[in-house]
């Protein structure tokens, strides 16, 4: 499902600009309405906050997961001989972590990010998430592309017949818990084979995970990839963020 872009956008926000300190109640900075559902973005002392349907989904707390999502699949990329410009598609444009990591590399070519919330993009060009990602959006190698990231991958979006040395997914929660119901389409067995055929042979998949995931790392062999494994991020409470790793056979 693409964007509903015939839907009224809320008037533009005045953001606000101080960071506040302390631990108090968050405060909301803009509430949209989009084609999922209802998402938020607020401030929380120094955080910045995204709430989809009043789940907390993101904060700018700690990014290290994210960035090792795009980090490890360039390793991965090498460890299979490496390639010049290596093409990389970033599924969901979140706080911004993973595009700033893959602009702040020069040995990546084209940057695909697919963003199905405008509202996301908004944020990022002319709000507060552009304190993480204005140097990356202002990057000739970086293209936004609003839309659902299964429909991209499936062909029914601009730049349908593209291909990528790397995918790198950050959507919702990971596989094993989605706030969205169609989000877990994603991680089904059509899913994974639409990712593989946009994969260059060789090519990444490297998806986010809020928590390991013995079964889907199973499902990943099921749907013909290699390599498979695991990057864990130890997390303050709970257990910790992973990154799964697969190649398109050559």
């Amino acid at each position: 499902m693409t964007a509903d872009t015939q839907n009224p956008r809320s008037p533009r926000p005045a953001y606000e600009t101080a960071a506040g300190h302390g631990t108090g109640a968050p405060r909301v900075l803009d509430r949209r309405d989009g084609p999922h559902g209802e998402v938020v973005l607020r401030r929380h002392g120094e955080l910045l906050q995204i709430i989809a349907n009043g789940c907390f989904l993101m904060d700018t707390s700690d990014g290290r997961s994210e960035r090792l999502l795009v980090r490890a699949a360039l390793e991965e990329l090498d460890a299979g001989g490496g390639r010049p410009s290596p093409a990389v598609l970033i599924g969901g444009l979140g706080v911004g972590f993973s595009l700033a990591e893959a602009a702040a590399e020069p040995r990546w070519g084209r940057i695909t990010v697919v963003e199905r919330e405008e509202a996301v993009i908004d944020w990022h060009r002319e709000g507060p998430l552009g304190e993480i990602s204005s140097g990356a959006l202002a990057d000739p190698r970086v293209r936004i592309a609003p839309g659902d990231l299964l429909a991209h991958l499936t062909g029914g979006g601009p730049g349908g017949g593209e291909t990528y040395d790397a995918l790198c997914l950050d959507v919702d929660n990971g596989p094993d818990w989605t706030v969205t119901e169609d989000n877990g389409s994603l991680y089904t067995p059509a899913g994974l084979a639409a990712c593989a055929r946009r994969l260059t042979p060789g090519g990444v998949l490297a998806v986010w995970s809020a928590q390991p995931s013995r079964a889907f790392g199973e499902a990943l062999r099921n749907a013909g990839f290699a390599r498979v494994r695991t990057e864990e991020v130890p997390v303050a409470r709970g257990v910790p963020d992973v990154v799964h790793l697969a190649t398109r056979p050559a």
